[in-house]
């Protein structure tokens, strides 16, 4: 892999992006890349259009991060550590994430909700702190959870996904009271993005998810931010100086990149 060339204004940097195959995960890794800014992606699978187009730069990695056994095999290779190996400003994002299951607590598939806490929060949390070591004696390090405003407001419907991005939201609180060196983190909500996600959402029943109507409206009506637009504001945000002043915050509420 190609390493960008480094100044003392523009420190080597590198980005390592779980689900970096589709929706927000997608964006992310596309304008880190466009950037000139290496980037380990990490998803079920592989992403062929961005590794035509910066060959160099991509590197990628086959996992399914929601089977612990395998997040915590891989995370016990060299895989990390060799990516991390000379940068100066090591960059990660907990992009990977589901919204499933929906509905009331009683029509919860059990499966379902074990897959989506070792999805959502365990493997987010075993990657910040492989990350954490690996990039220890770096004089610039930061993690970035991709959250959601259903980490700080209740939804009916989405106990699993609220309590999951909020557990995000409370582990970032927490690791900022660490004050371990040169290490800051955010948990970040991207706003309401056209992903997916979105789709999944309003194709479900409303005796599932009774605010169903509320995201057909912002479809409706155009009111959806793109993947491109939210990844441009969390990519301007984690490269800047004001990073991490805070352990929460949302991307609504961020300037302008």
């Amino acid at each position: 892999m190609t390493t960008p060339t480094s100044s003392s204004s523009h420190p080597v940097t590198k980005a390592l992006v779980t689900g970096h195959t589709r929706g927000i995960g997608a964006a992310l890794a596309e304008q880190f890349l466009a950037r000139g800014i290496a980037v380990l992606g990490v998803s079920r699978s592989r992403h062929a259009t961005l590794a035509e187009r910066f060959p160099e730069l991509l590197d990628e990695a086959e996992l399914d991060l929601a089977d612990l056994a395998r997040v915590e095999q891989w995370l016990a290779g060299d895989a990390l550590r060799h990516f991390a190996r000379d940068a100066q400003r090591l960059v990660l994002i907990n992009n990977a994430g589901t919204v499933q299951p929906i509905g009331p607590c009683e029509v919860q598939d059990a499966r379902e909700i074990a897959r989506a806490v070792s999805l959502n929060v365990a493997t987010p949390l075993m990657f910040a702190s492989a990350f954490a070591a690996v990039s220890a004696g770096l004089e610039d390090r930061r993690i970035v959870h991709v959250s959601s405003g259903a980490a700080r407001n209740a939804y009916a419907g989405w106990s699993i996904y609220c309590a999951t991005k909020a557990a995000l939201d409370h582990h970032a609180r927490s690791v900022a009271l660490d004050r371990s060196p040169a290490l800051r983190i955010c948990s970040v909500a991207p706003g309401v993005v056209d992903t997916g996600m979105q789709a999944e959402i309003r194709g479900m029943g409303i005796d599932r998810f009774p605010l169903r109507g509320k995201f057909d409206d912002l479809k409706r009506s155009g009111l959806l931010a793109t993947p491109g637009q939210s990844a441009s504001k969390l990519i301007g945000y984690v490269l800047s100086d004001s990073f991490g002043q805070t352990p929460t915050a949302d991307v609504r509420d961020l300037p302008q990149a």
